[in-house]
């Protein structure tokens, strides 16, 4: 196998990787928030986490690379404090991939933990177990099904990323070219055979994904019913 061909493999999967596992760390307070606790705000909430299921990728990445401007107070901040300039650079289509991709772990956990019997805390809280304790050490093992769903989708939803990280990174080998905008970039070349490759990756790591999740969930049912 070619070097680029490589080079871009490992940028997609580093950038999918990173996305899952800063999401996973920021999903799990998150979701356990939205799914028992009662606030004015919880539908604007909620409809924020769920705009990049509705919203086309262009106009994300429209407003990151307007945040990420020097003439935006955020840009402007990390320009002149930090002499950092996110546009098209890994760093800035990290943030911006987390954020795309904030509904396909937040959701999956919330109904995880919404689908939970209430018993369940209130026994655990009954025994003296904190929140904390009662998370990891009682709820999370219990929505097992949910966390895996929610890392498999957030995993397979980056690696297949397009519009946000060609608005926000371009098109630059070896530093923010992913294989989905390889892909578009070969088949803009008629270069069919380098493009196959790219998509053949991309269609067998996502197809693994997907019967791994509903192997999963199909052992769940079935434990459930016995």
């Amino acid at each position: 196998m070619d070097h680029e061909f490589l080079i871009t493999l490992w940028i997609t999967f580093k950038l999918a990787s990173l996305t899952t596992t800063i999401l996973l760390i920021i999903g799990l307070p998150f979701s356990y928030l939205l799914a028992f606790s009662e606030f004015r705000l919880k539908p604007v909430v909620e409809a924020l986490v769920s705009m990049p299921l509705v919203l086309p990728p262009s106009v994300l990445g429209y407003y990151f690379l307007v945040a990420y401007s020097p003439r935006f107070w955020f840009g402007d901040i990390l320009d002149r404090l930090f002499n950092v300039r996110l546009a098209f650079s890994f760093e800035g289509i990290l943030i911006a991939s987390v954020i795309f991709s904030l509904p396909f772990m937040i959701q999956p956990l919330q109904n995880g933990l919404r689908s939970l019997p209430r018993q369940i805390r209130e026994a655990s809280y009954t025994l003296g177990k904190s929140k904390t304790v009662t998370f990891f050490r009682v709820l999370l093992p219990n929505i097992r099904s949910s966390a895996i769903t929610a890392l498999a989708l957030t995993f397979a939803h980056s690696i297949g990323e397009f519009g946000i990280v060609l608005m926000v990174g371009g098109n630059m080998p070896g530093k923010t070219r992913v294989a989905s905008v390889a892909i578009y970039d070969e088949v803009q070349s008629l270069n069919f055979h380098a493009a196959n490759k790219y998509a053949l990756v991309l269609f067998v790591v996502s197809f693994v994904l997907l019967v791994f999740i509903y192997s999963i969930n199909r052992k769940q049912d079935t434990w459930k019913m016995i």
